[in-house]
């Protein structure tokens, strides 16, 4: 968003006809509400505005549900942007731990602060950007004096906006694009640099969010990493230190589901569990847990052993489940090829299909095309390796843990 369509939405004016517009859902919406708003004669800066922050309201209502009806944003903003129920147990963590105030140091559009906010937490917030920096003051107006916004670095602000009871959290943003998060990159490659980051993290109680896939080899040591997955997608990695991180945990992993969470922690990486044959299930490690390397306790709690040493499944015999898996009950294994596929599915009157794949170079939706669907039926097809060989396995979902 241009400064100048800013400022046209930032009036009465503006306001009045954003709120009366409503959602605009749909990308061929857009167009047709452009027409209509120019036609009745508003300037061509308030009508990008006003269109333009209606489809990103219809977008935000996942991350923030009502609240997004409400709430201005930019495009990157919002892409960048914790889920308002994660960010109000980051909040919480705060507040167990004694603090009172927070500085969000790179805070966006404001969703973090939000949260810190609405969980009674004092909230100094920066960002480097004019524009979203006067989004987020919009954002948090609500709450006064009690939720400060300055446009400014991170790095200039330090002195002025953390206090001494409390705590920063940062979401340093990537500079660079089309780089794997996987790979070896430059502290400068984000804003403000990590260096600098995991120096202030060192000396005062933190919260850094990250990419989930982030460089593990990067981390601090003294750091916990918490990898947190929302409704089964690994959303965000964050490490805490000072009064922030918790005795004795250096992993974990937080499964959220709807209102409820689970968690598992531990003081480092767990050892595998031992590879063993195929049982009467097959568990699917929740990719928080993999991503924190807990597998193997994950395992010991199923009893259950690896299917490959080089794949994230696990397999038992005995019929128990876990938040921290999904869990398939095996009904046949056969070749991964589409002619013993087909005559298996063929079998079992399986007309609906969902393809999962590990551990396999293949492309579902082309394999999918090779199979003969008919019937009633549905099921789970898993492609993976076990040993050396190429295996497809039929399966059925087993209800998720509660």
């Amino acid at each position: 968003m241009e400064i100048s369509e800013l400022r046209a939405l930032l009036t009465p004016e503006g306001l009045e006809l954003l709120d009366a517009l409503g959602p605009v859902d749909q990308v061929a919406d857009v167009a047709r509400a452009v027409s209509r708003l120019r036609s009745a004669g508003h300037s061509p800066d308030l009508v990008s505005a006003v269109v333009g922050q209606a489809h990103l309201r219809a977008k935000a209502k996942a991350k923030f549900g009502d609240f997004a009806a409400r709430m201005l944003f930019t495009r990157a903003g919002l892409e960048q942007a914790t889920r308002l129920g994660v960010a109000a147990r980051h909040a919480q963590r705060m507040r167990r731990a004694g603090i009172t105030s927070v500085a969000d140091l790179g805070c966006g559009i404001g969703g973090d602060s939000l949260a810190f906010a609405g969980a009674g937490l004092d909230v100094q917030a920066v960002d480097a950007d004019e524009v979203t920096a006067a989004i987020a003051a919009y954002n948090l107006a609500p709450f006064g004096e009690s939720a400060v916004v300055r446009h400014g670095t991170a790095q200039e602000n330090v002195p002025s906006v953390v206090s001494d009871t409390g705590a920063i959290w940062m979401d340093p943003a990537r500079r660079t694009s089309g780089h794997s998060e996987t790979r070896r990159v430059s502290s400068d490659d984000y804003s403000p640099p990590l260096d600098w980051a995991f120096d202030l993290a060192s000396r005062r109680p933190t919260g850094i969010k990250l990419g989930p896939g982030h460089d593990r080899d990067s981390l601090p040591a003294d750091a916990e990493a918490q990898w947190v997955s929302a409704e089964g997608s690994v959303v965000e990695l964050v490490l805490w230190t000072g009064a922030l991180a918790r005795t004795g945990v250096r992993r974990a992993a937080l499964v959220i589901r709807g209102e409820r969470s689970h968690e598992l922690t531990a003081g480092a990486d767990a050892e595998d569990v031992a590879v063993r044959g195929l049982g009467a299930f097959l568990h699917e490690p929740d990719g928080a847990v993999i991503r924190a390397r807990l597998i193997g306790d994950v395992g010991r709690s199923l009893d259950a052993g690896m299917l490959d040493e080089r794949i994230a499944y696990l397999t038992s015999d005995a019929a128990l489940t876990s938040p921290f898996v999904q869990s398939f009950r095996v009904r046949e294994t056969m070749a991964a090829n589409p002619k013993a596929v087909s005559a298996v599915l063929k079998t079992h009157g399986i007309g609906t299909l969902e393809i999962k794949k590990r551990g396999m170079d293949v492309d579902p939706a082309a394999f999918r095309k090779k199979l003969t669907l008919k019937g009633s039926q549905s099921a789970t097809l898993i492609l993976t390796r076990i040993g050396d060989q190429r295996r497809a396995i039929l399966a059925d979902r087993v209800p998720a843990a509660d």
